[in-house]
């Protein structure tokens, strides 16, 4: 048993880690920002530490003041939520360099999912469907134009050591390749130092459909169902559920079983999400792996009653998983909440919260760091929270949504709620009939 867990991380994440620890009987240590001292998971952690200004490159990306804070708390372990770095190899080397156990994969396992190109390769072994695509990364425009004329148009351009969109482009003619080309490689090097891209063929009508999966380091690997995530903007998520409405019992096997196939190529240890593009003849095709604990986990906690950040403590702690895959008895649907104006583009609107009042009642779950009188800082993403509803169906989950966010009150701020409140009542959405292309004709009306 852990004795003590530093958490780098900040917000809603941190305080969900905590409270599990706290559940366990583990204490707590809380990093910061001089931006986020009023946050609620510095307040309910046992202990915290600032580890830097605003910045998240002088604060919750700065490697030596974390393991300065783990140092003078004498924490034995690091939990490092999703974003920054929990996906950083390097970081979770050093941890276990020093003693500190990394609640989640090895370095060596992030880095062998972390490159897109190896990833993909690792795929192909085990037997894992892989998007169709060029061999390796792109080395000149003449390259990426013989790729193309050879998997066939459209294409798409990834980067790879990227995501949420950056460094990719979609290009449906020859004539739109090299401005494609150069515009991805300048994004890639922007956002991950690394300007290598590489091509696939581009699925239309895509669904974006993640299975959950957690192995031991006893070679045991269970999935955990799906989610369905097909409703983004710009690549990022804006809805999640369990079960996909576009899922079938045949489907749902094939794609379990391929995602423990994926994992148990790397002897994967933690839990994690092998992520799939679904076609609409219902072909999968593996994406990406996500080395860590999502965003949208709790839809998955919700249908089959399951902790999985206590699951994921207990793996690092070197108890078994259980073995037996898991499927999905009720219907959970979570909607982001972010910081932003559904009317303007979806702006960005940090600022301070006046007044708040959570929902509540049956069904309904509100996973959130933010409370009335809060100062949402710029620095960081704009989700504030999390609105999570679980019923028998679909339908009712929708239903108990849509009451769910009418009594959702955030002043002083822009969010997405409005957002959410005109899609539980589309009639595409309700009836499943969407896919990732789902947002670009969607308009919100005043």
């Amino acid at each position: 048993m852990f004795k003590k867990i530093l958490i780098a991380n900040r917000g809603e994440i941190a305080l969900r880690v905590i409270r599990t620890c706290r559940e366990m009987g583990i204490q707590t240590v809380a990093v910061y920002s001089t931006a986020d001292s009023e946050s609620l998971h510095v307040k309910f952690a046992d202990e915290a530490v600032c580890i830097g200004r605003p910045a998240s490159v002088d604060s919750y990306l700065n490697v030596p003041n974390i393991m300065a804070a783990v140092e003078i708390t004498n924490a034995d372990a690091v939990h490092p939520g999703y974003g920054f770095l929990a996906e950083n190899a390097k970081f979770a080397q050093i941890c276990n360099e020093n003693g500190i156990k990394f609640i989640g994969p090895t370095g060596d396992m992030i880095n062998k999912m972390g490159d897109k190109i190896t990833a993909k390769e690792t795929m192909i072994k085990a037997g894992v469907p892989v998007v169709p695509g060029g061999e390796g990364l792109l080395q000149s425009l003449d390259h990426a134009k013989g790729e193309a004329k050879s998997i066939g148009y459209p294409v798409i351009l990834k980067a790879t050591a990227g995501g949420g969109g950056k460094g990719m482009r979609i290009v449906w003619e020859e004539s739109e390749l090299e401005r494609a080309y150069d515009t991805a490689k300048v994004e890639a090097a922007a956002a991950f130092k690394n300007d290598g891209i590489y091509m696939e063929k581009f699925v239309e009508e895509p669904r974006h459909i993640e299975i959950q999966v957690a192995g031991d380091q006893y070679g045991t690997i269970c999935h955990l169902s799906e989610r369905d995530c097909s409703i983004q903007r710009r690549h990022q998520k804006l809805v999640e559920e369990s079960p996909s409405p576009f899922m079938t019992d045949e489907l749902r096997h094939a794609m379990g079983e391929a995602a423990k196939k994926a994992a148990g190529a790397i002897g994967y240890e933690s839990v994690g999400t092998i992520e799939f593009l679904v076609d609409k003849h219902r072909n999968f095709y593996f994406m990406e792996m996500n080395t860590r604990i999502q965003v949208e986990h709790c839809v998955t906690e919700e249908v089959i009653n399951f902790d999985l950040i206590k699951e994921q403590i207990k793996i690092a702690m070197g108890e078994k998983v259980s073995g037996a895959d898991y499927y999905p008895q009720m219907h959970a649907i979570e909607c982001r909440i972010n910081a932003e104006d559904p009317y303007n583009d979806f702006r960005p609107s940090p600022g301070k919260i006046t007044n708040l009042h959570v929902p509540g009642g049956h069904g309904v779950r509100v996973d959130s760091h933010v409370y009335a009188g809060y100062t949402i800082p710029p620095y960081y993403d704009s989700m504030i929270g999390k609105l999570i509803t679980v019923a028998r169906t679909r339908n009712e989950a929708i239903d108990t949504m849509y009451r769910a966010l009418s009594e959702y009150v955030i002043e002083g701020i822009k969010t997405t709620i409005p957002f959410h409140l005109q899609l539980m009542q589309n009639e595409d959405f309700r009836s499943g009939n969407f896919n990732t292309k789902f947002m670009e004709s969607f308009v919100m009306k005043k």
